[in-house]
């Protein structure tokens, strides 16, 4: 979905018909000044979702960021400074909030799990459990966190899961049936135990995702995958069980949690009228 459908979308659910309690208590052409400021330390995303909500309530709206995407920022960092009309900077204030919010809890919880495997060789991936409607920008969050995107739909790479395998006939068969078909696309192939990793190296599955395996059996599976190819693991990730992971030497770990799960990140804005 584009941005500006979105907060179209988004606009037309919170504004409606206009929002009463401006029409009744801003007097006409009131301008004003909005500034946006950060409560609690994390990492900040949606600057372009946001700046495209105020834009669409007064189109003369002038933004100035005073932050950066990605950077680490402390309690009572000024962030954006909106100067307009009075009316529609109240207009776009819950709306934008609401999306710099989420996309900034998104941010600051990738880097949370970025900063727990530091120092290793492993990478944190995002996954498609994302708000229906905001995988772009939540995956964007991802990356401002220091996390790695995986793929972005059904379209872009081939990921067997068992129910995939069932339907082929096994691991083997699901792996080199999606090969001969799409030859050119990523392909991950999950296995469950050490009989289907061997199966799926056998039929040239360039990635393993290794399914709920414990930290003893990464690390067998990591061995016996050796450089034949990139291993993943997936399956009840924590901050508390992350490093543990990391440390088994796979090359990625898959986090449903950066965006199933990510809290908002508290933010405030406050208006001033302009004399």
């Amino acid at each position: 979905m584009e941005i500006e459908d979105l907060v179209r979308a988004a606009l037309a659910e919170d504004v409606g018909t206009g929002d009463v309690t401006a029409i009744a208590t801003v007097p006409p052409g009131t301008r004003a000044v909005a500034r946006i400021t950060l409560k609690a330390p994390g990492v900040l995303s949606g600057f372009a979702v946001a700046e495209a909500t105020f834009r669409a309530c007064d189109a003369d709206v002038a933004l100035e960021w005073h932050v950066v995407e990605g950077e680490r920022l402390a309690p009572g960092t000024l962030v954006l400074t909106a100067t307009g009309d009075a009316a529609a900077l109240l207009a776009a204030e819950r709306t934008a909030l609401n999306f710099l919010q989420r996309l900034s809890g998104v941010a600051t919880l990738t880097r949370a799990y970025a900063d727990a495997v530091a120092g290793t060789s492993t990478r944190i991936l995002d996954t498609r459990k994302t708000t229906p409607g905001l995988r772009l920008l939540e995956k964007a969050a991802v990356a401002h966190g220091g996390g790695t995107n995986h793929r972005v739909g059904l379209y872009d790479e081939v990921l067997i899961k068992e129910n995939h395998a069932a339907m082929a006939g096994g691991v083997g068969a699901a792996v080199r049936a999606a090969r001969e078909r799409f030859p050119d696309l990523p392909l991950v192939c999950e296995v469950r135990d050490l009989a289907e990793l061997d199966e799926a190296l056998a039929a040239g599955a360039p990635r393993l995702l290794l399914d709920n395996f414990d930290e003893a059996g990464l690390r067998e599976a990591v061995a016996r995958v050796g450089d034949r190819a990139d291993t993943e693991s997936s399956g009840g990730v924590t901050l508390d069980s992350v490093r543990a992971r990391a440390a088994t030497g796979v090359d990625f770990i898959s986090v449903g949690a950066l965006t199933h799960s990510a809290p908002a990140l508290d933010l405030s804005l406050i208006l001033e009228p302009l004399t």
